[in-house]
């Protein structure tokens, strides 16, 4: 019986691809090891599709003709590559020969569309691809005329095979100087896949290979969906992916080669390195793509999409492939849907891959412009028709100036909107892209149309006692806010915020909002991005576990503790302090991270703040005479120092004249380790080597998120984030990451001896020895980069004697034991980025069982895929360190809320009376005042509801601007009722940040109190 095997379901997909997704059936025999083509089908496609040609090659060249056809195929997928010859075909002999023909964008050429029948894809099964070893075969082989473009292997759970298996083997059996592997000459993306789940890779380097899921998602996170028409959760992968249309389409409008410079570390440091990947899209990048392709097409201009990618979603590249395939879609009556794609973006990056990647698919100039001189370079593309133009949204409100400017000039500049229509694709959008600039825009891109009805605009003002020139300006104006039906935007964020969800409201599938959702949880479950509240600790937390430390002999008192303890018992929020706290925490903790590359962000709540925490670092750091650590400050414009004199400081100034514009590629570098910000660098910078952050600053809603978010990027060696945090508590965090990630807990750890007692309960079991850690560990910490198959082979040794132990244990103890394993593993992970043991024992234990849990038999749910490469392992030995977690449980989100009648966002958690006050106050820090204290909180509002000047402020302010208003006012108003209570008195003036949590809640009281 061979039902259950793996045959079967490889003739099941080849059977799907032959019948319904327009494949021939290949001959695997026609393959050529050496060459790397299928030859036959080359020449047939060549003979079929480009006759005049293929004859005219052999009346100069006789049975040779095929030869040396062939051999100009090969020189140019050598110097261009494979992808390059598909789209754009390679000479030989003076004539162009096409290697593909690839789907028009109108059916108004009859021509081209029958070219583009001619294309002969082929499913190839148990293709032999290596001349050296001639028993070794692929599963399967999708080729388009001959030239291979995809490699699979297949897996079957049912013959104990799965996904990480066919990894295992593209990695240790693939060779990838095999013609077929050669990256960039011949296939473009390598699938490996079971039935329940599916990984891709572009190129093939042994054990450095990198997968990456290419899956659809499932309850918001990673994996698949389970079939609910009784087929396979991956046909999606035949079904939609590799159809001959589809990937047709992927190779002719999506895959490019990416080449970027980057700095890596080698053993001499770091070095500046030319990087080149072949981008193949992720399943979710194709599906959002071609839904709002397929959108517009059917319902044209006029519609807002939302598309909520979170980080790690490859937006940059989803962005690129929709403005392309946008800039030259056409309806079914060959009418072009949008003249011109313009896209709002402030990252130069994204300006530069934009132009890159549409012109590998145009090989053209001019398809793209990037504004980047001024408005009038904007009025000049948008005149002229310019199929993609980059801008910031800034420059929309000053177009007309600029056309009089222009005309002044002597340029005459029409700028005709009638008839035309456009594609806006905003890269980050939030509530800034309904405000006015965006306004501005729609009137901009809808001149004409808004133009033609001001007449009946102003009839309907008929009765306003305006002159008609103030009339028709303002009738202008309303005609521009809503909806026009000339333009649809296509907005790209992961946070959007509740006003982005009410303007871009297109549903999207069964009619749900957002049109199309990446989640976060998706992201990270994917591998994507980090997830930053897996080490979470606030200020409390941290000094609980440092204060048990001190107090518990086995535990070390070295300065770190000592330092941390000073912190918890004199005045704990001294800006002294705290720098000594990060200061000694990152270089305890931090510093040998990442193969010692490991960098820290401190997060300020103002420009002052981060200058004087600039002056303290560097003084803290020469005192102490380290020279491992240096710092760096960002903020805009200069700020004054109120009590050196009003001394003025500018952020090139503290950095010893390190231009703004420079300082990301410094940070970047070896140099500089912190980075202090106070508001920039806290949205959209990229920095993958950032691992601890330090929160000074209070965070809530969009803004925490991303914030924190800074942290997530991924890097080889980096296995988790840090984040230590002086004003937040966990649920105001929690709070505000769940809108956007619906599955996550930060659980504060606060007993760091549970370790000795995980540390007991296992020795108790009996599984391991003293003699046989001490052994793994001599092997693993010896101080060499690359490991050797000696060193391998011991320490896989080592560790299977415990494994047999383990074998011989019932199912229930098994499990017990590993569970207690895993907990050690995952709280010492989390605690050492807390605690700076120097208890080599953990140390040691830790390592040791690392692998241990590796290599312990799995129950079939256990299964998981686990894929590392050398240079993480590098990296681990480098720092001696590995990864932990804390579970993620799920939560639901709480809804956005709009504003309320009195203009605030009307949080939930923001609605707090003066009696719940006084718990908060007193749970926060351990003060015991009575409910009837809260008469004093009630007397200062009642004050500051009477002051004339406060009412004043708050009738026409926002919060945030009537927050600077009440932080000037408050101290008066608490030294005139000081007599009421003492007590509280006293705290408020000793404690800022008592200070500071009671005049938030009472600045709130008061403000919406004069609001209602």
């Amino acid at each position: 019986m061979s039902k259950h095997k793996e045959i079967r379901f490889e003739e099941y997909i080849e059977q799907y691809l032959l019948t319904q997704a327009g494949y021939c059936k290949g001959n695997p025999k026609d393959f050529d090891a050496v060459k790397g083509i299928f030859e036959k089908d080359f020449l047939e496609f060549i003979a079929i599709s480009q006759p005049s040609r293929w004859k005219t090659l052999q009346e100069f060249h006789g049975k040779s003709a095929g030869e040396a056809l062939v051999k100009d195929l090969l020189k140019e997928l050598a110097a261009k590559g494979v992808l390059h010859v598909l789209r754009h075909g390679f000479k030989c002999f003076g004539k162009l020969f096409r290697l593909a023909y690839f789907a028009p964008n109108t059916n108004l050429n009859p021509t081209a569309w029958e070219d583009y029948q001619k294309n002969i894809l082929t499913v190839n099964r148990q293709v032999h691809f290596s001349e050296k070893n001639r028993e070794l075969s692929l599963d399967m082989v999708l080729a388009v005329n001959g030239i291979p473009v995809v490699t699979l292997e297949l897996k079957n759970a049912m013959t104990n095979q799965r996904v990480e298996n066919a990894i295992r083997q593209y990695k240790e059996d693939r060779d990838p100087e095999e013609a077929i592997f050669r990256f960039k000459e011949r296939s473009l993306v390598h699938f490996a896949l079971d039935t329940e789940m599916v990984f891709m890779t572009t190129r093939l380097n042994k054990e450095k290979t990198f997968f990456l899921p290419f899956n659809k998602g499932y309850n918001m996170g990673g994996g698949n969906p389970p079939s609910e028409d009784g087929n396979y959760p991956v046909a999606y992968l035949w079904e939609e992916i590799l159809t001959r249309d589809s990937l047709l389409d992927i190779i002719g409008r999506f895959i490019h080669l990416q080449v970027e410079e980057k700095q890596e570390l080698t053993e001499k440091g770091l070095k500046t390195v030319k990087k080149e990947t072949m981008i193949f899209p992720r399943y979710h990048q194709i599906s959002a793509v071609r839904q709002l392709v397929g959108h517009s097409r059917e319902h044209g201009a006029g519609r807002n999409y939302l598309i909520q990618h979170s980080a790690g979603s490859g937006k940059s590249n989803s962005i690129a492939w929709l403005a392309h395939r946008l800039s030259s879609l056409h309806n079914e009556q060959d009418e072009k849907i949008f003249d011109t794609v313009v896209v709002i973006t402030d990252r130069r990056i994204l300006d530069q891959q934009l132009q890159d990647t549409i012109y590998q698919f145009e090989h053209k100039q001019g398809v793209v412009q990037k504004i980047d001189e001024n408005t009038q370079q904007l009025v000049k593309a948008l005149s002229t028709g310019v199929p993609v133009i980059i801008s910031t949204i800034q420059k929309f409100p000053f177009i007309f100036q600029a056309i009089e400017t222009l005309e002044k000039k002597g340029e005459k500049i029409e700028l005709s909107t009638k008839g035309k229509t456009f594609a806006v694709i905003v890269d980050e959008a939030h509530s800034s892209q309904s405000g006015e600039a965006a306004m501005e825009l729609r009137k901009v891109l809808n001149k004409d149309g808004i133009e033609s009805a001001i007449a009946e605009q102003i009839l309907d003002m008929e009765d306003e006692p305006l002159s008609d020139e103030a009339k028709e300006a303002m009738a202008r104006e309303m005609l521009k806010r809503p909806r026009q039906k000339n333009i649809s935007f296509f907005a790209f964020t992961a946070t959007p915020k509740y006003k982005t969800l009410i303007f871009f409201d297109e549903p999207g599938k069964e009619g749900k909002f957002p049109f199309h959702h990446y989640s976060m949880k998706q992201a990270i479950e994917e591998g994507f991005i980090m997830d930053v509240l897996k080490h979470y600790t606030t200020y409390t937390t941290y000094f609980k576990l440092v204060k048990s430390a001190e107090d518990d002999p086995k535990l070390p008192k070295n300065k770190a503790a000592k330092a941390l303890a000073r912190f918890l018992v004199t005045h704990p929020y001294n800006l002294r302090q705290k720098v000594e706290v990060m200061v000694e925490h990152f270089r305890l903790n931090t510093r040998h991270r990442i193969g010692g590359m490991a960098k820290a962000m401190v997060v300020t709540g103002s420009r002052l703040q981060a200058v004087r925490y600039k002056q303290t670092f560097d003084s803290y750091i020469k005192e102490k005479g380290y020279t491992d650590i240096k710092s760096l400050v960002a903020f805009s414009g200069s700020v004054k120092d109120p009590d050196l004199n009003d001394v003025e400081y500018t952020e090139p100034g503290l950095n010893l004249g390190i231009k703004e514009t420079e300082l990301p590629q410094k940070f970047s570098t070896g140099e500089y380790q912190v980075l202090i910000v106070a508001e920039k660098y806290q949205t959209g910078f990229d920095q993958p080597l950032l691992h601890t952050m330090y929160v000074d600053k209070k965070l809530s809603g969009i803004q925490a998120v991303q914030t924190l978010s800074r942290l997530n990027r991924t890097a080889p060696g980096k296995s988790e984030t840090f984040v230590l945090d002086f004003q937040n508590e966990p649920a105001e965090i929690y709070n505000a990451f769940k809108p956007y990630y619906t599955e996550t807990t930060i659980e504060e750890v606060t007993d760091p001896h549970q370790l000795y007692r995980l540390q007991h309960s296992i020795e108790d079991w009996r599984s391991y020895t003293e003699e046989e850690i001490n052994a793994f560990c001599e092997v693993w910490f010896r101080k060499r980069l690359e490991s050797t198959p000696g060193e391998h082979k011991a320490m896989d040794t080592i560790v299977n004697k415990a494994v047999e132990r383990f074998k011989q244990l019932k199912e229930e103890e098994q499990e017990q034991l590993k569970g207690q394993l895993s907990a050690f593993r995952n709280l010492y992970a989390y605690l050492s980025q807390v605690i700076p043991f120097q208890d080599s024992d953990l140390e040691k234990l830790y390592t040791y069982l690392r692998f241990l849990i590796l290599k312990l038999p799995k129950r079939e749910s256990d299964v998981t895929i686990k894929i590392d490469d050398d240079v993480t392992l590098k990296y681990y030995r480098l720092q001696k360190i590995s990864e932990g977690s804390i579970d993620l449980k799920v939560g639901e989100p709480e809804p956005l809320y709009g504003p309320t009648e009195v203009g605030t966002a009307g949080l939930k958690d923001e609605k707090v009376v003066l009696s719940e006050l006084i718990e908060k106050l007193n749970e926060r820090f351990g003060t015991d005042f009575k409910d009837a204290d809260r008469l004093y909180f009630e007397q200062v509002k009642q004050a500051a509801v009477e002051n004339e000047k406060i009412k004043e402020a708050a009738q026409a302010n926002t919060m945030d601007n009537f927050r600077h208003i009440w932080e000037k006012m408050i101290t008066t108003i608490l030294i005139d009722r000081m007599q009421g209570n003492e007590k509280i008195f006293q705290k408020l003036m000793d404690d800022k940040i008592f200070r500071g949590m009671a005049s938030e809640h009472l600045m709130k009281e008061v403000y919406n109190w004069l609001r209602r």
